[in-house]
């Protein structure tokens, strides 16, 4: 697969765009030093790493997985380390975007470079 390059920079992409929101909420609106500062650099390396994913992956599809996977993961962690809840509407909605995002991956010719 000539896509797996592409895939594992969008992983890193999405892990580190995790990463910084997270730290974001904890920056306190970047009155905290630390947090404000691992924001700043999970970001920096969150575009750097979306960069080189599009070497491979078109930018549609990049991003549609990327903002999809990103919600999915930072609502987890919101519920883990914030204790914020989801409604059943929000949950059926991400059900929806990870259909999508399955939908492009699975069926989707753009999906292929």
């Amino acid at each position: 697969m000539r896509d797996a390059p592409g895939y594992l920079w969008l992983a890193f992409a999405i892990v580190s765009e995790v990463i910084g929101t997270s730290a974001l909420k904890a920056s306190q609106e970047f009155t905290r030093p630390l947090p404000s500062l691992i924001t700043a650099a999970a970001f920096l390396c969150a575009f750097y790493c979306l960069s080189l994913t599009l070497r491979t992956i078109p930018v549609g599809v990049a991003y549609a997985i990327w903002s999809g996977v990103g919600i999915i993961l930072i609502s987890l962690i919101a519920f883990a380390l914030f204790g914020q809840r989801l409604d059943a509407p929000a949950l059926a909605g991400m059900a929806l975007i990870i259909a999508g995002v399955l939908m492009i991956n699975l069926f989707s010719k753009s999906a292929a470079h």
